[in-house]
């Protein structure tokens, strides 16, 4: 890809998103603006908002990249993504609107009454918010990487300070306009490409994945590792170039190298002749193509396990991001927000379509990210390897602008979100100015986190954080919208039950190395687990403390799920105190 197209892209991008957010500035000016641009958002508007914030690094380049490498397991991202909408729309959406509160843990505390209810759920908020940032500013990076071969960290500390620029200055106002159009942008940028693509791929033949032989290079391929890299070579392999592997010196030489595993140096650059067997980085699965079309043929411990445990966090874990349930509460009312989830539903549907193309296609046209790892960049790096020429770059650059637009978008939700938080539960700082002060203090963790996540896959890092939501907060938000049982005991017992071991299980998979071990898929797709546990101890331990079932409980329950014209919902501006005084807490 031409540099100077990809740089022209993201800085289109960054600055439109700024120039946007600036507009809502003009029309920002009270608390709800911020918090909930005043629950004036229409659902058309809103869907395309929450389309712009849901479609993240996970879905713009970290689909496309685990189908690359794993196969058609990894259709259950997309479609797990997708159906969770369909579970929040039955089950949570409605209620959650009528609830009347600002954030997660104002619903948490208005149905519990417990300020101890409240802190839990902040807490857990605050983790899954940033755990979710991580991949965010990650694939930041690994895009400006791509595109300029600037180093890692200044992707993420670009969208670090675009999204506290705009979400400090506008709020949720802001932040919608944002959104919206970036959620248009990403479809344009991941669709027109395609489409090319495929015209492409007929024309060279339309070769398929139903071979019993491993990828190869279709060309001279030079391929450079950044870092000290494990790969493994099926069959024994001819290249050249300059490096150290396994611990000997080559320096232009012609190497002969037998099957099995070698460790390639950080710095070195090897040249692979045309139709040469890919190897593969250790970590990922070496399977022929064939078998990589399979269902389940990777190998690997516990494959049925690791297909459940993924299917229960998407379809579960949807509604409980913070930054994903926020959103119902800009809607005027629970009708629009059933409407929004609608919507939502064909926007992500339309869009779930795109990436898995560039997965297959980049199997055959992109094989050496197989071999130093970098298979989330199989989207950015297929358009110019497949079309050539300036075309080619030009759809580069356009990829390159849509997978910014998608860290942007989805970063600025999750700093809406994370600020609503830290203002009123962390800071206590209520209004504007606390949260602009906690908008800018949001980023600096995730931001630090970066350096810890070494090569670990966009979309697994997403598949974490939506297994902590899908333990902990989900069954907050089910029992306690569902159910009149639930205690304030049981509350804390099931999201602490739940959360913990998830939050514990995804910080030894991102800061330890446990690919090679039995129980690593235990860790890295814990959701089969703790799902359970959340909802079981929340349960179990509520019926066990009868006593500590909230006084107004029937009142609430009233107030969730009462047809909006009986007008128990509130219409006007709320302040905390209205919200209290209302519900009885």
């Amino acid at each position: 890809m031409n540099s100077t197209y990809g740089v022209v892209a993201v800085l289109v991008v960054a600055l439109g998103t700024m120039l946007i957010g600036a507009y809502g500035l003009r029309i920002s000016r009270t608390t709800s603006d911020f918090y909930v641009a005043s629950r004036t958002v229409s659902p058309w508007w809103n869907a395309s908002a929450i389309g712009g914030e849901y479609l993240s690094a996970a879905s713009f380049v970290g689909i496309a990249g685990l189908i690359f490498a794993h196969g058609p397991d990894m259709l259950w991202f997309p479609v797990g993504y997708t159906a969770g909408y369909l579970v929040l729309l039955t089950l949570v959406a409605a209620p959650l609107r009528r609830s009347g509160a600002y954030t997660l843990p104002d619903f948490a505390e208005a149905r519990f009454s417990s300020p101890v209810v409240r802190r839990v759920a902040s807490g857990l908020a605050i983790a899954i918010a940033w755990l979710y940032l991580l991949p965010q500013f990650k694939g930041a990076g690994l895009t400006l990487h791509t595109v300029t071969g600037a180093p890692d960290w200044l992707g993420g500390l670009i969208v670090a300070v675009v999204v506290t620029v705009n979400v400090v200055s506008g709020g949720m106002r802001s932040v919608t306009f944002v959104q919206a159009f970036q959620y248009w942008l990403k479809l344009t940028a991941i669709a027109v490409p395609v489409v090319f693509l495929l015209l492409a791929w007929r024309a060279h033949g339309g070769e398929r994945l139903n071979g019993p032989e491993f990828p190869v290079f279709r060309q001279t391929t030079t391929v450079d590792f950044d870092t000290s890299t494990l790969i493994h070579v099926e069959a024994p392999a001819n290249f050249s170039g300059h490096g150290l592997l396994d611990g000997v010196r080559v320096d232009g030489d012609q190497l002969w190298v037998n099957a099995g595993e070698h460790t390639v140096a950080a710095g070195s650059s090897f040249v692979f002749p045309a139709g040469e067997t890919v190897p593969h980085l250790e970590s990922l699965p070496h399977t022929t193509n064939a078998d990589w079309a399979l269902p389940m043929a990777e190998g690997g411990q516990f494959p049925l396990y690791a297909v459940y445990s993924l299917i229960l966090a998407t379809f579960l874990g949807t509604m409980g991001l913070p930054h994903v349930i926020v959103r119902f509460y800009t809607n005027p009312n629970g009708r629009a927000a059933r409407r929004t989830t609608l919507i939502v539903l064909g926007l992500l549907g339309i869009f779930y379509l795109m990436p898995p193309i560039y997965g297959v296609l980049g199997r055959l046209y992109t094989p050496e990210l197989l071999l130093t790892g970098d298979t989330d960049a199989v989207v950015l790096v297929l358009p110019s390897r497949m079309v050539g020429g300036v075309g080619g770059q030009l759809l580069g650059a356009l990829v390159a602008g849509g997978a910014f637009a998608a860290f942007l978008s989805t970063s600025s939700g999750l700093m809406v979100s994370l600020a609503g938080v830290l203002s009123q539960d962390v800071l206590k700082m209520r209004g504007v100015r606390g949260f602009r002060i906690s908008a800018a203090l949001a980023a600096i963790v995730p931001l630090a986190m970066t350096v810890l996540v070494g090569g670990i896959p966009v979309a697994d890092m997403v598949g974490l954080a939506f297994a902590v939501a899908a333990s902990s907060l989900c069954p907050l938000l089910l029992l306690g919208i569902w159910s009149t049982r639930m205690t304030t005991t049981g509350a804390v017992a099931g999201m602490i039950a739940g959360g913990v071991p998830a939050l514990a299980a995804g910080i030894v998979t991102i800061s330890a190395k446990t690919a090679d071990q039995w129980y690593h898929v235990f860790l890295s797709r814990p959701a089969a687990w703790t799902v359970p546990l959340g909802f079981v101890v929340m349960y179990v331990v509520s019926l066990m403390t009868p006593g500590r079932i909230p006084e107004n409980v029937n009142r609430v329950m009233v107030r969730l799920h009462a047809p909006e014209n009986l007008g128990l919902e509130m219409n006007e501006e709320p302040s905390m105190s209205d919200i209290r005084r209302r519900t009885g807490t």
